[in-house]
Order: C-alpha cells, then sequence, then structure tokens
C-alpha cells in the first residue's frame, strides 16, 4: 500500500490542467449509475403491475420511463467513456514527454549502464501502467465504489434484511485481492523486466547482423533471445495464474451470494412477505453490486502491477544530470573563440581513478591545436568536458574568459559545435540532416555547406537528390559520405570554436584523403581542437598536444616534437611497409 501512495503521489501533479475533465468523468459516471438503478427499479415496477397483472395499459408508463433511463445512461455512459479515454491519452502523452525529455538530459554513461532496449520498454509500457493507476484507475475506483453505493443502497431499500444478510460476503472480494496483490506485483515486475531484455536483444542483434552473419552468431543469438523470452513467458504465465485464480474464486464467492438471495427470496414469497417483482430486482442489485466490488479488488491489483512500472521510472527520473544551468547565468555575447583549459582533472562516477588530471593549455580564434596520444589516454574524454556533458571534478574550462559553469547549455553549444567520433546521421532526407546544424537554414545556405563540404555531387547524384531518405547504417552513402554530411551539418552551424573528435576514424585511405580537404575548410578561422590518432593533418596544426595516461606530457609543433623524439616520435613513426591504393596519390602510410 506505501508503494502505490508514493507512485500516486509522484505522478498525479501530472493530471494538473486534467482534472477538471475528470471531474466531468465522475459526474457522467454517477449518472450512468444513478440510471441504471433506476432502470433496474423501474423493472420490478413493470413486472409487478404488468406481467403479473397481465395488464398492457400498466406497461407503457414504467416501460417508456424505462427507455428513457437507458438512453440516459448510454449518452452519458459514451460521452464519460471517450472524455476519459482521451484524458488518459493527454497523460500518457504528457508523462512519456516528461520522462523523454529527462532522459535527454542524463550523461552518456547512463546509456552505457543500461540497454537502449530496456529504456524504450520503460517509455512505453511502464508509462501505459503508470496511466492505468493514476487516470482510468481512478475514474475506475470512483465508477466503482458509487454504482457499489447505489446498488446497495437500493437492495436495502427493497429488503434492507436480506442485504445484510448477503453483504457479509462482500469482504472475501477485497481481502481475496489483497492476498494475490504480492505475487501478481513480482510477477509483473520480472514481466516488465523481460520485456525490456527482449527488445534489447532483437535491437543488438539487428544492429550488429554483419557481425552475427560474419561469425555464425546466428544461434547464439537465438539461443539469448529464447533465453529472454523464456524468462517473459514464466513471468506472464505466473502473473496470469495469479490473476486467473482470484477470477475464479471470485465467481464461486459470486454465485453463493446470488444462490443465497434466490434461496432466500423463494421463502419470503412462500410467506407473502415480499413480490416476484422485488425478488427479481433484488437479485438484479445484487448482480449488478458484486461487479463493482470485484472490480476494486482488480484496480487493487492493477495498482499493485503499476507500481512495478512506477520503480523502473523512478530509476530514471532520480538519476540527475552530470550537468545543469547555472542558476545565474551569464548573458550571452558574441563569442570570439577563446578557449581556456586550467588545472582541469576529471573521473566518471564510479571510476576509481582520474582519466584526465592537471590538464592546462589555451586555443585562440583560428588556430588548430592537435590532441594525440596512446588509446585510452583520456582523449576523448576532453571533448565532453568542452561541451559540458560532464564538468571537471578539479580546475575550470573558460570560454573567452567565462567559465563554462557560468554559461547556458543552449548557449555553449550553439558556439561549440562537435563533431562526434561516430558518424551520427539521423532517420530523415539529407537536406534534413545537414539542417539539423542550423534548423531554419535556407536552400541555399543548406547547399553551400554540402558543397563546402565535398558532398554536393554525390549528393545531387542520388535518386530524390537532398530528398533522398536516409537512417543510421544505410547502405546507400559509404561511411565517408555520411561523414560529409556530418562535416556538412558542423559547416551550416558555423560556431566559432569548433571539437573533432577522431574525425576520419572507421574510414578507408581514400575515403578519409577525401575528408581532409573538407574538414580544413570547416577549421578554417574557428578555433579548432582536433582529437585525432590520424596525423595527417598534424603539420598543419599550431600546436600538438600529447596525452598519455591522462596527463598532458607534450606539447609543441609537428616538427619541435619530432626532433625532441619522445612520446609524438613514436606515434608518428611511420611502419615499416606502405600501404598503397590504385594511385600514387592515394598512398597512405599507417601509424599507430
Amino acid at each position: 500500500m506505501r508503494d502505490i501512495k508514493d507512485a500516486f503521489a509522484r505522478f498525479w501533479p501530472l493530471t494538473r490542467g486534467d482534472r477538471k475533465w475528470l471531474a466531468l468523468i465522475i459526474v457522467c459516471v454517477i449518472v450512468s449509475a444513478l440510471a441504471e438503478t433506476a432502470s433496474i427499479l423501474l423493472f420490478a415496477q413493470l413486472t409487478d403491475h404488468a406481467l403479473k397483472a397481465g395488464s398492457l395499459s400498466a406497461f407503457w408508463g414504467p416501460a417508456a420511463a424505462w427507455l428513457g433511463a437507458a438512453a440516459l445512461g448510454a449518452l452519458v455512459g459514451y460521452l464519460g467513456n471517450s472524455l476519459a479515454t482521451w484524458t488518459a491519452e493527454r497523460f500518457v502523452l504528457r508523462l512519456r514527454a516528461n520522462v523523454f525529455r529527462h532522459v535527454q538530459d542524463l550523461p552518456p554513461h547512463f546509456f552505457q549502464r543500461h540497454r537502449q532496449g530496456d529504456l524504450v520498454e520503460r517509455l512505453t509500457g511502464d508509462v501505459e501502467a503508470i496511466e492505468q493507476m493514476v487516470v482510468s484507475g481512478v475514474v475506475g475506483t470512483i465508477s466503482a465504489a458509487f454504482s457499489a453505493v447505489f446498488y446497495a443502497t437500493a437492495a436495502l431499500w427493497l429488503r434492507w434484511d436480506l442485504a445484510l444478510v448477503t453483504f457479509l460476503l462482500a469482504p472475501l472480494f477485497l481481502v481475496t485481492a489483497r492476498r494475490f496483490s504480492g505475487r501478481i506485483k513480482k510477477a509483473s515486475q520480472d514481466e516488465r523486466t523481460a520485456d525490456g531484455a527482449i527488445t534489447s536483444v532483437v535491437e543488438e542483434s539487428l544492429g550488429n547482423v554483419v557481425l552475427t552473419q560474419a561469425y555464425n552468431r546466428r544461434r547464439a543469438e537465438e539461443k539469448r533471445l529464447e533465453r529472454e523470452a523464456r524468462a517473459w513467458m514464466r513471468a506472464s504465465v505466473r502473473g496470469a495464474r495469479a490473476s486467473e485464480m482470484y477470477e475464479q474464486f471470485v465467481e464461486v464467492v459470486e454465485t453463493l451470494c446470488v444462490l443465497a438471495v434466490i434461496g432466500l427470496g423463494a421463502w419470503e414469497i412462500s410467506q407473502g412477505r415480499m413480490t416476484l417483482g422485488q425478488l427479481l430486482a433484488f437479485a438484479a442489485f445484487l448482480g449488478y453490486l458484486y461487479p463493482p466490488i470485484r472490480n476494486l479488488g482488480r484496480l487493487g491489483l492493477t495498482f499493485t502491477a503499476a507500481t512495478a512500472g512506477a520503480e523502473r521510472l523512478n530509476e530514471i527520473l532520480d538519476a540527475r544530470p552530470a550537468v545543469t544551468d547555472p542558476a545565474e547565468p551569464v548573458a550571452p555575447w558574441p563569442v570570439r573563440g577563446w578557449v581556456g583549459i586550467h588545472g582541469a582533472s576529471f573521473r566518471y562516477p564510479g571510476a576509481e581513478r582520474a582519466c584526465l588530471q592537471d590538464i592546462t593549455f589555451t586555443a585562440g580564434p583560428g588556430e588548430l591545436i592537435l590532441v594525440t596520444g596512446p588509446s585510452g589516454a583520456g582523449k576523448s574524454t576532453l571533448s565532453k568536458l568542452l561541451t559540458r556533458f560532464y564538468d571537471p571534478t578539479a580546475g575550470v574550462i573558460c570560454l573567452d574568459g567565462v567559465p563554462l559553469t557560468d554559461l547556458p547549455l543552449e548557449f555553449l553549444r550553439e558556439n561549440v559545435t562537435l563533431l562526434p567520433q561516430e558518424t551520427l546521421i539521423l532517420s530523415g532526407t539529407v537536406r534534413e540532416n545537414i539542417e539539423a546544424g542550423r534548423p531554419g537554414a535556407s536552400r541555399e545556405e543548406i547547399e553551400q555547406a554540402a558543397r563546402d563540404a565535398a558532398a554536393h555531387d554525390f549528393i545531387t547524384a542520388l535518386p530524390d537528390g537532398y530528398d533522398t531518405e536516409i537512417a543510421p547504417g544505410t547502405a546507400a552513402l559509404s561511411g565517408g559520405q555520411l561523414q560529409r554530411i556530418a562535416i556538412a551539418r558542423a559547416m551550416l552551424r558555423s560556431s566559432t570554436v569548433l571539437v573533432l573528435d577522431e574525425p576520419t576514424a572507421g574510414l578507408d585511405a581514400l575515403a578519409a584523403r577525401r575528408v581532409v580537404q573538407p574538414l580544413r575548410r570547416l577549421m578554417a578561422g574557428r578555433t579548432t581542437i582536433m582529437i585525432t590518432h590520424d596525423l595527417s593533418l598534424a603539420a598543419d596544426a599550431d600546436r600538438i598536444l600529447v596525452v598519455d595516461s591522462g596527463r598532458l606530457v607534450e606539447a609543441g609543433t609537428h616538427t619541435e616534437l619530432l626532433a625532441r623524439g619522445g612520446t609524438y616520435a613514436r606515434l608518428a613513426a611511420p611502419l615499416p611497409e606502405t600501404v598503397t591504393g590504385g594511385r600514387a596519390d592515394d598512398t597512405l602510410i599507417l601509424r599507430v
């Protein structure tokens, strides 16, 4: 019960703005229950005065009133149910948007700890479970409560002594529901967890289908899916068995109550203390009374199951963003592009040691600062600090002398563009992918950015040109072409500071060479910090920083660092052999 109260208290505020509609739904529920009660009383009158007497004249009045009550109940019921569905879907829409908005503010390590499919399940199935508790559950509870009160009152009015006898069995429904709630909650938790696991396995397998096929992993993937599916099946069957056992037990209790009423009623009729119409009406009231009581018990089980979804959503909502906007942000200004990192250190949450320690350097407008070093040295973490996915655990990073922690995140990321290591493509047209750099850009601006990125020619050669649909993992374009679309997106953004994280990673020699020239145009006039293993642009860099084991171990120009013969010289040393493409100008010296 405590879990239900906590979940309800957390999510009920999201109904603000719809509570007037909930009140109207409740009015419709009350009117509908009253109409149903009136119909049963009119049925009793019709039985005693028209059917028993065989009088057609006594039929028309009660029949017309009964039809009117039924029509009113149907109209009000339709309006109430339609409004309830609309209100429930509005709540789902609002809750899902709130959770999704919160998820987008969470740091990268959160997504590394949670499988994507499981997060998808929380944003779909778990959100709908919360709605069943907060909106549909409230309406259902009030509907069942008012119906039970009206039918019980009418039964008491007809024969209070018989009613009291039959009411003694009513608490059995609630006691039974309470006994079944624990096992249903556990089964619901297991089922939702397994749902997320199944979605994750399917997404991972489809996303890595080349690996699956190339390494003959099809059977292994099938076994992985079967393992998760069996876990889901076991949980689903447990929950279904518990629910079905509850339903069947309640059915037996309800039948017992009805038989008791009929037996007592027959005795009362034989003694002349009750009419047939009264008995039928009394039995009808009990027949209508027990379903709402049963529904109250079932709603208790629904609430219990919904707490499993609430706990999973709370895990997301309780996760805190790594960075937030400052309470008193600095007013925007025309950014010049001075970047300063002063004694910055960083350790990921939960990590035992820092991955960056006491990093200090500056970069000015128009400068190219190249950051290199062995794998795992902490270079990519630097890009996350510069774009403020995280804040340093020590030291400070400044833009034009202003600490990044004093800047609104939106303003910072409008002026510091990240070209990440992974080529990020959105599902949509080529034009939409480039326009994502600056929403609202004109057609001419988009195409000029594509020309600057050396992408215009291959885009126009596509079947639908800029309107060609592409998606992550598309086979319609090569890795180099997709990277040039990403470069065009960055060019369109036109920010003063550019952070490049392994811009040629994953590209073959020819594709890498084709990307270099657009990169030169992208970097022109901007403060550029390039994090890379590829030293093909090293000679163009104003300064090269070598990071090793989280520390800045060397700094200087390409020529200076080669002359010193340190870590950089080893990284830049060519392998004994070269790999040559089809033409002499495609030769690429591989470096480690």
